[in-house]
């Protein structure tokens, strides 16, 4: 898709979800609140299926272009590990490479995320990793390239006003440097709408 397309696509999304997804000024929902098409789509009450898909699709689309088959492995891997299973996704989301590196403010959107870290701008550690999945671990060190840091994606994404680094990362904005602090709960992470993770729980529970 190219960056012409990219943004009509995150507004068609917005809409379709009935929700301003990543909080930008310029969302459609921000003053249209019907579906894509010509004439919208009426929204009538939900069944709890209808409910929970819902918050499936919020939940991957938030991240980007996140396929069924791989969100299905990023449950799966939820539902093994300890603890609780929703708390668990949107941790383990929040550890993607792409993720971290928008919730730094490195970049303006999680897709330009994506793209930023496949054109090996990105370091962890001080290697360079190109891949946007990558798990990011407690006490990472995630920088730009010294080479990259002046690029105006880079400059945009940290003049934006309507953005806030989360406080489990330490972020020296000057450096374009983050530590991952900790794994995130729910709570902890900006979202722009509210994500209900029990309800993708119960969606694959079924």
């Amino acid at each position: 898709m190219s960056e012409k397309k990219r943004p009509s696509a995150k507004y068609k999304i917005d809409r379709r979800l009935g929700c301003n997804l990543w909080g930008r000024p310029k969302s459609p929902y921000n003053k249209r609140q019907t579906g894509p098409g010509q004439h919208g789509q009426r929204r009538g009450k939900m069944s709890d299926y209808g409910l929970q898909l819902m918050a499936k699709q919020k939940l991957k689309g938030h991240y980007g272009s996140i396929g069924e088959r791989q969100f299905r492995r990023y449950f799966a891997e939820a539902n093994r590990l300890r603890g609780d299973t929703g708390q668990n996704l949107v941790g383990l989301l929040e550890r993607r490479l792409d993720a971290v590196i928008y919730r730094a403010k490195f970049v303006p959107t999680i897709f330009a995320a994506r793209q930023f870290v496949n054109h090996k701008h990105i370091l962890v550690n001080g290697k360079t990793v190109n891949i946007p999945s990558y798990q990011v671990k407690e006490g990472d060190i995630i920088e730009v390239r010294e080479d990259s840091r002046q690029l105006a994606l880079v400059q945009q994404a940290e003049e934006d006003p309507s953005r806030d680094v989360p406080e489990y990362l330490q972020v020296d904005a000057k450096a374009r440097k983050a530590t991952f602090l900790r794994i995130p709960r729910l709570e902890d992470i900006p979202y722009a709408t509210q994500m209900e993770p029990q309800l993708i729980v119960e969606f694959y529970s079924r």
